[in-house]
C-alpha cells in the first residue's frame, strides 16, 4: 500500500521528479567518468609499457615510482648494460612531456624493434631523418594528421613520417638524437630510461636482482610486472585524494538536490500529510514515505547516470581519443549508486522528519 502511494506522489509530480532524477544522474555520470578519465590515464600508461615489449625498465635510481622527467640518466649506461649476461638489447628512450598527458618519447626505432618486434605502420614508414615523426593512431584521428603533415611541436617543425597503431611507448616517437639536443640533454648524452629486452624471460627477477647490483647508487632495475602494477589509484596518493574529493562533492549535491525536492514536496502536501494523521498514519509512516520516494529518486538518478556516463564515453572517445581516453568503470557502478542513496537519504532526513511532526489539525488548516 505503502508503495503504491509512493509511486503515484511521483507520478503525480513527474516533471519534478525527473528533473530531481536527472541532477542527480549528472552526479553520477560525473563520478563515474572522472573516475573512467583516470582509470583510462592509467590503463593507457599501463599498455603503453606492456607495448614496449620490454622485460626490464632502468630508471632512475632507488625509486619506487615512475618519473614522466627527461634527461636523468646518463646514456654513457647504455653500452655496460648491454653486454651483461642474458641481456639481448638495451635501448635507451628519453621521455619529454610536451602537453598535459602527452609525451615524446625519443628512440633509435631499429634499436627498438630488437625490443618490440617489427613495428606495423597504418600509413607511411619509419623515420628517414632526425625530424621526422611518428604519431599514433589516436593523435592521428583526434587532429587529422596524415603523413606529409607538418606538426610543430617544442619549438620545433616536425615532419609526419608515420602512423603506428596505439600503445608504444607514446603519442609521438622521434629520433633520440633530435629530441636531446632540443631539450638539453645532448652534452652530456642523457636519456630517461632503458629499456631492457632479455634471452630467456624467465631469468627477470634473477636478472633485476644481478643489474640493481650491478648499478646500485645510479640505476634501478624494475621488472614489467612490478612496473606496470605501479599504474594504479593505489600507488598515487594525489589522484586518491582527488578521487575522494569528487565523492564528497556528489553527496553533497545529491544531499541538496534530494532535499530541496522533498522539502518541496512536504510544503506541497501539508494538506495530505494532515490527511492521513488523522487517519491514523504514525509519524514514522509518514518518514518513511518520504524515504523511499528519496531512494527511488536515488536508484532513478542512478540508472539515469549510467546511460549518460556511456553517452559522455561514446562523445569523449569519438573526438578527443587521444587527450582524454575514458574506460568503463563497472567497479564504481554500485559505488555510484551508494553515494546517490546515500546523499539522497541524508536530504531527506530533515524535510521527513518536519512531515512527521505536523499536527494533524493545522495540517488541515492549511492552505
Amino acid at each position: 500500500m505503502i508503495n503504491k502511494l509512493v509511486l503515484e506522489n511521483l507520478k503525480a509530480r513527474w516533471v519534478r521528479t525527473f528533473l530531481s532524477a536527472l541532477v542527480v544522474g549528472v552526479q553520477v555520470m560525473s563520478i563515474l567518468t572522472l573516475i573512467g578519465l583516470s582509470d583510462g590515464l592509467l590503463e593507457q600508461s599501463a599498455n603503453r609499457a606492456k607495448g614496449s615489449g620490454a622485460d626490464i625498465f632502468l630508471k632512475p635510481g632507488a625509486q619506487n615510482t615512475f618519473s614522466l622527467s627527461s634527461g636523468q640518466v646518463l646514456q654513457k649506461f647504455v653500452p655496460l648494460v648491454a653486454k651483461q649476461p642474458h641481456v639481448a638489447a638495451a635501448v635507451p628512450v628519453l621521455i619529454v612531456p610536451v602537453q598535459v598527458v602527452t609525451s615524446m618519447n625519443g628512440v633509435d626505432l631499429t634499436e627498438l624493434e630488437r625490443v618490440t618486434g617489427r613495428i606495423r605502420f597504418l600509413e607511411g614508414g619509419p623515420p628517414k631523418g632526425l625530424d621526422d615523426l611518428l604519431v599514433d593512431e589516436y593523435y592521428a584521428k583526434q587532429n587529422k594528421v596524415r603523413v606529409g603533415r607538418t606538426v610543430r611541436m617544442l619549438n620545433h617543425d616536425w615532419r609526419v613520417c608515420g602512423v603506428i597503431p596505439a600503445g608504444l611507448l607514446g603519442r609521438f616517437i622521434v629520433p633520440l638524437q633530435r629530441l636531446q639536443q632540443l631539450t638539453g640533454n645532448a652534452e652530456p648524452a642523457r636519456i630517461s630510461q632503458i629499456l631492457i629486452k632479455l634471452d630467456d624471460p624467465a631469468l627477470v627477477n634473477q636478472e633485476v636482482e644481478y643489474l640493481n647490483q650491478l648499478l646500485k647508487g645510479n640505476l634501478q632495475a624494475i621488472s614489467m610486472s612490478a612496473f606496470v602494477s605501479q599504474f594504479s589509484m593505489n600507488s598515487i596518493p594525489e589522484l586518491k585524494a582527488f578521487v575522494g574529493v569528487i565523492t564528497v562533492i556528489s553527496v553533497v549535491v545529491g544531499f541538496l538536490v534530494v532535499f530541496l525536492s522533498m522539502y518541496t514536496a512536504v510544503v506541497e502536501r501539508t494538506r495530505e500529510i494532515g490527511i492521513l494523521k488523522a487517519l491514523g498514519a504514525k509519524p514514522l509512516t509518514i518518514l518513511d514515505i518520504l524515504v523511499r520516494e528519496a531512494i527511488i529518486l536515488a536508484i532513478l538518478g542512478w540508472i539515469i547516470g549510467l546511460g549518460l556516463s556511456f553517452a559522455a564515453k561514446t562523445i569523449v572517445m569519438t573526438f578527443l581519443p587521444a587527450s582524454l581516453p575514458v574506460v568503463t568503470v563497472p567497479d564504481w557502478w554500485p559505488i555510484a549508486a551508494a553515494i546517490a542513496i546515500v546523499g539522497a537519504l541524508l536530504g531527506a532526513v530533515y524535510p521527513g522528519l518536519k512531515a512527521a511532526r505536523q499536527d494533524a489539525i493545522e495540517a488541515l488548516a492549511y492552505e
